[in-house]
């Protein structure tokens, strides 16, 4: 092993660290092909939904050398985000990535960037390409769970999420990718074993253990699709308003291993932790723009979870 590699990579773990992320690990930039042929059989039997967009830049989605040139190695970033409170049980419920005021794509950002700095400052410009965009967020043609799983950071579970040793699921993942070579670490064993609570817990059945379809799940229903919710899935949305965590809430491993998050760039939204369901219902869109200013639900759009609450209260009522 050269000195160099191990020493730059202990070096970028451990300011990946100081910086605030949970957890840091590093791959090296291959080409995914497996992930290729699953990818492209997912899409021909449109799983994707009227996400499209998961159409595009496939070469580039599949191997890091086209989507950067000259990158050589890929480091990823965790950042734990489960909350201390949670929701009161009768509010329509919103996924608790989404609680904080900010968005979490600037908060990570701003930590890659930190981080950048840090690693040019000490191996010089030539350790990133900067005519190519190198730092993802969940907002570019890269598979970060295969790239966390591949840096030693977890595995993917039958949730299709990232589980992750000593954190759990419940974490953003963010990528850098540089133009140097350095050590890598060692992928992590799936350890899901024979369980399958995810898989049974999912109310519409959009898991198998293998894949997601996001057409069935209540994530993709409640967000990113732009029409209203299928009528199929309405009494299954189990009083998801905006996401769902389902899947997460019954992993043994996030049971075991999810803890509150430290970070105060974080911090929740005060609404989502104090409103009853009744409040949800009178939502305004001057309320609506005012608590979710620079939050990632403001993504989703007024419309959109006024229509939502508004199937989850019709879908209670009747239960009643």
């Amino acid at each position: 092993m050269d000195r160099s590699n191990l020493s730059m990579h202990n070096f970028i773990k451990k300011s990946a660290l100081e910086i605030g992320f949970d957890a840091c690990g590093i791959a090296a930039a291959e080409e995914l092909r497996d992930d290729a042929v699953f990818l492209k059989s997912w899409l021909d039997a449109g799983k994707n939904g009227e996400m499209h967009y998961l159409e595009r830049n496939f070469e580039k989605r599949i191997n890091p050398q086209i989507m950067v040139s000259g990158c050589k190695s890929v480091v990823v970033v965790l950042l734990n985000y489960f909350p201390e409170q949670q929701q009161p049980s009768n509010a329509p419920r919103i996924a608790r990535y989404a609680y904080s005021e900010t968005d979490y794509h600037s908060v990570i950002k701003q930590k890659l960037q930190l981080l950048e700095n840090t690693i040019v400052e000490k191996y010089g410009e030539g350790a990133v390409n900067k005519n190519y965009q190198h730092s993802f967020v969940d907002s570019a043609p890269v598979l970060e769970r295969r790239w966390a799983q591949r840096a030693g950071l977890g595995w993917i579970g039958r949730h299709t999420q990232l589980i992750a040793p000593g954190i759990g699921s419940y974490c953003f993942i963010g990528v850098l990718m540089l133009n140097v070579e350095t050590k890598y670490d060692r992928s992590v064993e799936n350890r899901c074993g024979k369980c399958t609570r995810c898989v049974d817990a999912c109310p519409t059945k959009a898991l198998n253990g293998r894949s997601l379809d996001a057409r069935l799940c209540i994530s993709y229903q409640t967000i990113e699709k732009k029409t209203e919710v299928d009528e199929a899935i309405k009494p299954k949305l189990s009083g998801c308003t905006l996401g769902c965590d389902i899947c997460a809430e019954v992993c043994p491993w996030n049971r075991k291993w999810a803890k509150p998050h430290q970070h105060e760039a974080l911090k929740p939204v005060s609404e989502i932790l104090e409103w009853e369901g009744e409040k949800w219902s009178g939502l305004s869109e001057e309320e609506f723009n005012r608590m979710f200013k620079y939050s990632a639900v403001k993504r989703a759009g007024y419309e959109k979870m006024k229509q939502n609450i508004a199937i989850i209260t019709k879908t209670k009522n009747r239960e009643k």
